[in-house]
């Protein structure tokens, strides 16, 4: 399958990417067909080629989230934008193991609390001495 995808080619610290066309198998890096556009995000700067991008759609490729994002902003294409990023889910393993950690911490937190109430034990004040003018 086809895919309109991008590709980093800027330097450390200077990203800058093109928006190419190439097989979905193939790595980020990789072979691709035909160069789209290219787009900086530092300078905000974007060139599609947008009869290109057009022609390879109507022939089934697939853009990205990332691209799709793109192109309706640039009104290339028409529809809503579509949600890229996704939290990583936890592992069941993770959440269970946070889970007895948090109710084992909450039981010590009781514990500890319940000692210290027991330990204050209301202390009954001794009248005070009253003092005679006259002695």
């Amino acid at each position: 399958m086809l895919v309109i995808r991008l590709t980093r080619i800027g330097k450390k610290n200077q990203p800058a990417y093109r928006v190419v066309l190439t097989e979905k198998t193939n790595p980020v890096r990789g072979k691709f067909q035909e160069i789209l556009g290219s787009y900086n995000p530092r300078l905000k700067s974007k060139q599609l080629k947008a009869e290109r991008i057009k022609y390879w759609l109507s022939k089934g490729a697939q853009a990205s989230g990332t691209v799709h994002n793109l192109l309706v902003n640039e009104k290339i294409i028409s529809g809503p934008k579509v949600k890229t990023w996704h939290p990583k889910k936890k592992t069941v393993e993770v959440r269970k193991a946070k889970e007895a950690e948090l109710i084992s911490a909450k039981a010590e937190v009781a514990k500890v609390a319940a000692e210290t109430k027991a330990a204050e034990v209301p202390v009954a004040e001794a009248p005070a001495e009253e003092v005679k003018a006259g002695e």
